[in-house]
């Protein structure tokens, strides 16, 4: 894949996740596709296989009040990119996530997700604000 075709396939899986077209999604992974969040956040673990994004992205909208996900930037290589996010919560007065997520493809497909979170402090007040409404 170029860079123009992996900065549009992002795009085009963050649109499909974004509007709960989980159907285009699954078409988007390979069939041992892998999200895997780091120990110490609350949606920790792996989430496998072409319906594991949506699985994911269940678990972490049930913990936090998404109002939107921007993406600032966005760099490719020859089979990964990373996407630079700020995640903002609904609640205004909650200060943004900022976190990266490392994309890996094969054969076309997103195989692998790994979000990295600058500081997780701002998603657990969000899930903490969550819990407590």
């Amino acid at each position: 894949m170029t860079s123009q075709e992996i900065v549009a396939f992002v795009d085009a899986l963050y649109a499909a996740a974004g509007s709960g077209d989980w159907e285009r999604a699954a078409d988007l992974l390979t069939d041992d596709f892998v999200a895997c969040e780091a120990e110490g956040l609350p949606m920790a673990g792996e989430y496998r296989g072409k319906n594991g994004l949506r699985d994911l992205y269940a678990k972490v909208m049930g913990m936090v009040d998404v109002a939107g996900l921007e993406r600032s930037a966005l760099t490719a290589g020859e089979d990964c990119a990373v996407a630079v996010l700020t995640m903002r919560f609904a609640d205004p007065l909650l200060a943004p996530a900022e976190l990266c997520e490392m994309f890996r493809f094969r054969d076309g497909k997103c195989c692998e997700i790994k979000p990295f979170y600058f500081d997780p402090a701002p998603f657990l007040a969000a899930c903490k604000a969550k819990a407590a409404a």
